[in-house]
C-alpha cells in the first residue's frame, strides 16, 4: 500500500510540471497586456514600456520561463502584479470560503442524492423513479448561474430566508457561516446530486439483479436490510468514484457560484485574476486546483480497498 501511494505521488510531479508549462505559455500567448491595464488609459508608451520592464515582460519568453521554473522549485508562486502580495498568501486568505462552500455542497448533495437514487432503484419503473430521473437530468443539464438566480429569487428575495450574497467567516460562528452559504451550497449541491443520484440508481439496479441478492431476499431478510447492508456496500465503488470526480468538478462550479454570490473565495480570486491578466495569481491558482484534482483522484483510488478487498496494490 505504501509503495503504491508513493508511486502515485511521484507520478503527479510530471502532471503538475506539464500543467505549469501549458498555463505559462497560454497566458503569455493570448492577446492582452497587463502593463496596459496597470498603466491606465491615459498612460504613454514610455510609461507602459517602463511597467513592462519592471514586471519582466520585456525579457525573452525563455528567460521568463526559467525564472518561473526557479520560483516553483523554491515553492514560490510569485507575487501578484496588482496587489503586490505573495500569491501563496493571497490563496491562503481565500481558502476558507471555498473550503466551507465545497463542504456544504458535498454534504447536501450526498444527503439528497443517495436516498433518492436508492429509492429510485428499489422502485424502478414507478412514478417516483421517473421523477428522480427527471430531477437528475434537469439538474445535471442546467447552468450553474440559472440555478443560482432561481434560488436567490425564491429563497432570498421572495421568502427572505437567506442573504442574497456575501460570506460570514467561520470565526463569527458556525450558524451565521452556514446561513451565508446555504444558497451557494445548495446551488452546487443540486448539480452534484443529479450526477450521484443517477449513478447510485444504476449501480444499485445492477447489484439488486445479482443472484446473491435474490438469495438474501429468499431467506427472509427484511428488504431494507438487504438494500442498506448488502446492496449499497456492493454498489459503493461506482458511487465513490463519481463522488470523487464530482468533488473535482466542484472546482469549476465554485468559480461561477462565488462570482454570483459575491463570496471572497478562490473562485472569485480566479475570476478577478483572469480579468486583470494577473499572470502569477492565475498560474498559482491553476497549479493548486490541479494538485487538488490529482490528490482527490488518489484518495478515490485508495478508498477502493475499503469496499473491494480484491483490489491489488
Amino acid at each position: 500500500m505504501l509503495g503504491y501511494v508513493l508511486r502515485r505521488l511521484v507520478a503527479t510531479i510530471p502532471v503538475l510540471v506539464l500543467v505549469a508549462l501549458l498555463v505559462f505559455f497560454l497566458l503569455r500567448l493570448t492577446p492582452g497586456d497587463p502593463a496596459i491595464l496597470i498603466a491606465g488609459d491615459q498612460a504613454t508608451t514610455a510609461q507602459i514600456a517602463e511597467i513592462r520592464e519592471k514586471l519582466g515582460f520585456d525579457r525573452p519568453l525563455t528567460e521568463q520561463l526559467f525564472t518561473y521554473a526557479g520560483q516553483l522549485a523554491r515553492g514560490d508562486l510569485g507575487t501578484s502584479i496588482f496587489s503586490g502580495m505573495a500569491v501563496t498568501r493571497l490563496i491562503a486568505m481565500r481558502v476558507e470560503p471555498t473550503a466551507m462552500l465545497a463542504l456544504v455542497a458535498i454534504v447536501l448533495a450526498l444527503v439528497i442524492a443517495v436516498p433518492l437514487g436508492t429509492l429510485a432503484a428499489v422502485r424502478a419503473g414507478s412514478a417516483f423513479d421517473r421523477a428522480v430521473m427527471a430531477f437528475a437530468m434537469l439538474g445535471f443539464s442546467s447552468p450553474v448561474f440559472v440555478i443560482a438566480f432561481l434560488l436567490v429569487y425564491v429563497f432570498a428575495l421572495g421568502l427572505g430566508w437567506f442573504p442574497t450574497q456575501g460570506y460570514v467567516p467561520l470565526a463569527k460562528g458556525l450558524g451565521p457561516c452556514l446561513n451565508s452559504l446555504a444558497l451557494p451550497g445548495l446551488t452546487l449541491a443540486l448539480l452534484y446530486a443529479a450526477l450521484i443520484a443517477r449513478i447510485t440508481r444504476a449501480s444499485l439496479l445492477e447489484v439488486l439483479a445479482e443472484d446473491y441478492m435474490r438469495t438474501a431476499r429468499a431467506k427472509g431478510l427484511m428488504p431494507a436490510r438487504v438494500v442498506l447492508r448488502h446492496a449499497l456496500k456492493n454498489a459503493a465503488i461506482p458511487i465513490v468514484t463519481v463522488v470523487g470526480v464530482g468533488i473535482a468538478a466542484l472546482l469549476g462550479g465554485v468559480v461561477v457560484t462565488e462570482t454570483v454570490f459575491n463570496i471572497p473565495g478562490l473562485g472569485r480570486l480566479t475570476t478577478d485574476a483572469i480579468l486583470r491578466r494577473d499572470y502569477p495569481v492565475v498560474q498559482g491558482l491553476i497549479l493548486v486546483f490541479s494538485a487538488l484534482y490529482v490528490l482527490i483522484n488518489l484518495l478515490v483510488d485508495l478508498s477502493y480497498v475499503l469496499f473491494d478487498p480484491r483490489v491489488q496494490y
